[in-house]
């Protein structure tokens, strides 16, 4: 073999040239006109798309409790049945007694505000504190003894 019998690995490849100038002209291999057809040409993100096909609901605040509101919690539902069986006479219920009774847990790691309702009997005397009660609730516990603070 002779020098001038090698032959290259890899044949030589010339990058082709895109844009103007080059074996491309007018267009650029581009073709006319279009998203595709510009200078960046990105494409327009998809999700933009598909938030402009979500039917939107009219006028101010619509959609603000979906935003606006998200931190608020709920308060808590307890029947006086539940806390009646649990208890024990002239003891203090309060979201704290609560949870450990597991009668509520945490909402996102926070106790949440409990609001008790009369639904059950009422045969002890407790005391309620930071708790939102019902009217006919009111009644039972007062009837009861009890007291609310």
């Amino acid at each position: 073999m002779q020098i001038h019998q090698l032959k290259r690995e890899h044949p030589l490849k010339k990058s082709r040239q895109i844009g103007r100038g080059g074996k491309r002209g007018k267009t650029a291999g581009r073709g006319t006109k279009g998203q595709l057809a510009r200078s960046g040409r990105k494409l327009r993100p998809e999700l933009r798309d598909i938030i402009k096909k979500i039917p939107k609901r009219r006028g101010y605040g619509r959609n603000r409790g979906l935003t606006v509101n998200d931190g608020v919690v709920k308060a808590k539902v307890v029947q006086l049945g539940s806390i009646n069986k649990v208890f024990a006479s002239g003891a203090t219920i309060n979201p704290a007694a609560l949870f450990e009774q597991k009668l509520i847990r945490r909402e996102s790691g926070k106790l949440p505000k409990v609001k008790i309702l009369a639904g059950g009997a009422l045969s002890k005397t407790f005391q309620f504190t930071d708790c939102l009660v019902s009217a006919s609730a009111r009644v039972q516990i007062e009837k009861a003894g009890g007291k609310i603070s």
